[in-house]
């Protein structure tokens, strides 16, 4: 009777091993060689073809920027919405910040962004700016430049406002700060949504 027991102990304790493989991906299905994509994303993994619901709106992920100056790195996800483009940026420092961000062409920036600008009545002040190297994956629209010179401004309510200078084209973004729960992130494809962005 002891051997039966000591039997149905090792037959299940085998079954529960290879589930738990199995589900961390270690084994694949019979005949199988395949890389098993991950199924949670965080606002530090999304990948391309990606979903980031927010406020009743799906997002799909297009690209990524990664930025980096003197050692300190942060990015953003280029997302779209059919015609409708935004910025999801994350940086973490002593904590998480997360900012969505739509591109605008109604401030006129000169050359050297002002410490501090008004921009729809409200004002913003520079807290930060440098020279950032950068490397992508997917659609970036056109930041395609090496390196970009940056201002990143704030203004009352948690609003944020963006001035990239890309080798003299210059990309203003405007946006806020959002509390990154907010957020539903859905894995997608692997594969772009969006064949052409405007």
């Amino acid at each position: 009777m002891l051997f039966v027991w000591l039997g149905i102990i090792v037959i299940v304790s085998a079954g529960v091993v290879l589930l738990l493989l199995q589900q961390r991906g270690v084994l694949s299905g019979i005949g199988e060689n395949r890389h098993l994509r991950p199924t949670e994303r965080t606002i530090f993994t999304l990948e391309i073809g990606d979903i980031v619901q927010y406020m009743g709106t799906d997002w799909v992920v297009e690209g990524r920027l990664t930025y980096e100056d003197k050692g300190y790195s942060w990015f953003e996800y280029l997302l779209q919405d059919n015609d409708s483009i935004r910025w999801l940026a994350v940086d973490e420092d002593d904590r998480v910040e997360v900012s969505l961000l739509e591109p605008t062409n109604q401030l006129e920036v000169s050359q050297g962004p002002p410490h501090q600008l008004m921009f729809e009545e409200e004002t913003y002040r520079c807290v930060e700016s440098g020279i950032a190297k950068m490397t992508r994956s997917g659609t970036t629209l056109r930041r395609t430049a090496e390196s970009c010179q940056y201002f990143d401004y704030e203004g009352p309510d948690n609003r944020v406002l963006s001035i990239e200078d890309w080798n003299g084209d210059i990309e203003v973004a405007v946006g806020q700060r959002i509390n990154p729960r907010m957020l539903t992130l859905l894995p997608g494809t692997g594969e772009h949504v969006y064949r052409r962005l405007n």
